[in-house]
């Protein structure tokens, strides 16, 4: 069984068709999904989803695309949100400066504040970003060296230096439908050596649909054609792969409860 550890069901692609989507990904072999939270706004219904389905849980955050247009939320405020037992995670957050459709210096504060919020539940916190490696690793660094937390690089698309320092650092890499793409030769050299036990697989749908369903809309059913090119880069069983990234999740989502 695998688990999607990173989607968002309460966009507005999945209104139409929401109980096949999760059909699908049963017959996948998909038992689990994580709804993830990219305004505080709309946490809600984040929630009610997530507490409809014993097999989907949730976060709480705000993307970095949102972080001068979504109320500035405090630690207390964030950690107030996470008592739900859905919630078990915080985020997305981290820092894009490929858009930068918020200033960086509120990304930073706003990602700082997750982080903050993760150490209080000692919950993980899921870090996105993109054309911002120097910075994310600096401020994962500097919150490290102050007291230590636990999370994951979602999406993960940077450099093998960028991957081995955050392994380094404790925290787990989550790989998208981008290792199955053609031209994707220097990520999947980068997670060649990032250990079995650090690898998580997800799907960020509807968005990043892998090889073959690329140009569809992504669901949670494609994180199996995912994590077996995520097996195919590391030597291993599709078998073994799906065993260990299921554990890998329970591992570092200790907030969840295994069936």
């Amino acid at each position: 069984m695998l688990v999607d550890t990173h989607c968002h069901l309460d966009f507005p692609d999945f209104e139409e068709d929401f109980d096949q989507v999760l059909a699908n990904a049963k017959e996948a072999g998909v038992d689990t999904m994580v709804t993830i939270c990219t305004y505080v706004t709309r946490f809600e219904q984040v929630l009610n989803i997530a507490k409809a389905h014993d097999h989907i849980y949730c976060t709480v955050g705000i993307h970095p695309h949102n972080a001068a247009s979504e109320p500035e939320v405090s630690v207390k405020d964030l950690c107030a949100m996470a008592a739900d037992d859905k919630v078990i995670g915080f985020g997305e957050t981290g820092l894009d400066y490929f858009y930068e459709h918020s200033p960086r210096d509120i990304q930073q504060r706003q990602f700082r504040t997750h982080i903050q919020a993760a150490r209080e539940l000692d919950l993980p916190v899921i870090i996105h970003t993109r054309e911002a490696e120097e910075d994310t690793l600096a401020l994962i660094e500097e919150e490290m060296a102050h007291e230590p937390f636990t999370g994951l690089i979602h999406c993960f698309s940077a450099s093998k230096a960028f991957a081995d320092r955050v392994v380094e650092l404790g925290l787990y890499i989550s790989i998208s439908g981008i290792v199955t793409f053609k031209k994707a030769d220097e990520l999947r050299e980068a997670i060649s050596d990032v250990p079995l036990d650090r690898l998580l697989v997800e799907t960020d749908a509807p968005y990043l649909s892998p090889i073959p369903k690329r140009g569809k809309r992504n669901e949670p059913a494609y994180t199996a054609f995912t994590a077996a090119k995520v097996a195919e880069v590391k030597g291993v069983s599709e078998e073994e792969f799906a065993k260990a990234s299921t554990d890998n999740f329970y591992r570092l989502f200790s907030k969840t409860k295994r069936g």
